[in-house]
């Protein structure tokens, strides 16, 4: 299962991203940034949503606590 996150993480989400953004390019069509960029304008709130959502699993990964099970 380890293999299978690894190559998910690693090539099938950065393949993703470029094969959207070439084709957004390509076409003509909303590119990510662009994308991140509008949602922002319509909804301020946005940025400080994503990153509290980026802060709460940064803790909920990497916290180090005392009594904490490592795997």
């Amino acid at each position: 299962m380890t293999a299978y996150w690894t190559v998910w993480l690693f090539l099938f989400v950065p393949l993703t991203f470029a094969l959207g953004e070439g084709y957004a390019l390509w076409k003509g069509k909303t590119t990510l940034s662009r994308y991140i960029w509008t949602l922002s304008k319509a909804w301020p709130p946005f940025p400080f949503v994503a990153g509290g959502l980026t802060g709460f699993l940064a803790a909920h990964f990497w916290w180090i606590c005392m009594g904490c099970p490592v795997p």
